[in-house]
């Protein structure tokens, strides 16, 4: 038989859409029961966001009950897709450093959320990010919809959101050979302050982290090379490329830099591009010595 996975009926959020996704992508052929009705969560397989109690062997996983269920070391408490995700997380993911990855970006801030804690400050007077919080609100549209209506829609979302989770899980898991391959190139670097990558891949984390990489280097896919400044800070270079440069493309880039084949930069001196890998080189290594 098919198992079921049931979670409360009436208006949804977040934190009960990415639960039952994160558990259709364990069993894709499970049936989704909305309900409160206590003889159908006693019968049920598996329990999302209802049901006073969180006990994973059990296969019961709400976070409603007074003493809740649990907090992590950070401060932010489970919420009910945090609870199925320390659960099946890692076989989702691929390995733990993916479900680690995946519930720093999604799973916690959800988690948040539903649990009334907030993680930024609004800086603008009645301006905030909208959020994937608010596209799935975006779906009840008034309070008259039936039953039957709700539970299309929450399906819907549940679609929505296996596959936002699964191309995440792709994302870390590339994100991680990315940085595998950002580490092997440092180390066999001579000058560690320009990192010259065989592909355009995340490099920004681990670069973070090497306070002699100054500027990175990379092939694009229309067969350009391009330079960026490494970050000290958001938005502000370690090392920003030279003044003179900036904003200046073509012959008049050539023109300042010496550079014949330089093409561009960027007139916040963050970035930079050549036709070819010397030449990117080239442009690094003048700003290296400006």
């Amino acid at each position: 038989m098919k198992p079921t996975i049931l979670t409360h009926d009436s208006s949804f959020h977040s934190d009960d859409v990415f639960a039952v996704a994160t558990m259709l992508l364990i069993f894709p052929e499970a049936q989704v029961v909305r309900s409160r009705d206590n003889d159908k969560i006693a019968a049920a397989d598996y329990v999302i966001d209802v049901g006073m109690r969180y006990d994973p062997a059990k296969n019961r996983f709400d976070h409603h009950q007074p003493e809740g269920a649990g907090v992590r070391p950070n401060g932010i408490p489970y919420a009910s897709f945090g609870l199925v995700w320390k659960e099946f997380g890692e076989k989702i993911a691929g390995g733990r450093d993916a479900a680690e990855m995946l519930d720093l970006k999604l799973v916690q801030p959800l988690d948040a959320h539903d649990n009334g804690t907030v993680l930024v400050e609004n800086k603008f007077k009645d301006v905030r990010d909208y959020t994937i919080n608010d596209f799935l609100y975006s779906f009840l549209l008034h309070p008259h919809e039936t039953k039957e209506d709700l539970y299309k829609i929450f399906i819907d979302l549940t679609v929505m959101a296996r596959g936002l989770i699964e191309r995440e899980a792709a994302k870390a898991n590339e994100t991680l050979r990315a940085e595998r391959t950002v580490k092997e190139v440092y180390e066999k670097s001579e000058d560690k302050r320009i990192l010259i990558l065989p592909e355009e891949i995340e490099w920004r984390r681990v670069v973070s982290q090497l306070p002699e990489v100054m500027f990175v280097i990379y092939p694009r896919n229309d067969s350009k090379w391009s330079i960026r400044a490494v970050e000290e800070s958001q938005y502000v270079s370690k090392l920003s490329l030279p003044e003179s440069w900036g904003g200046k493309s073509g012959e008049e880039l050539q023109q300042v830099t010496g550079v014949k084949d330089a093409i561009f930069c960027h007139r916040a001196r963050f970035m930079a591009a050549a036709k070819s890998q010397e030449g990117a080189l080239a442009l690094a290594e003048i700003a290296l010595n400006s």
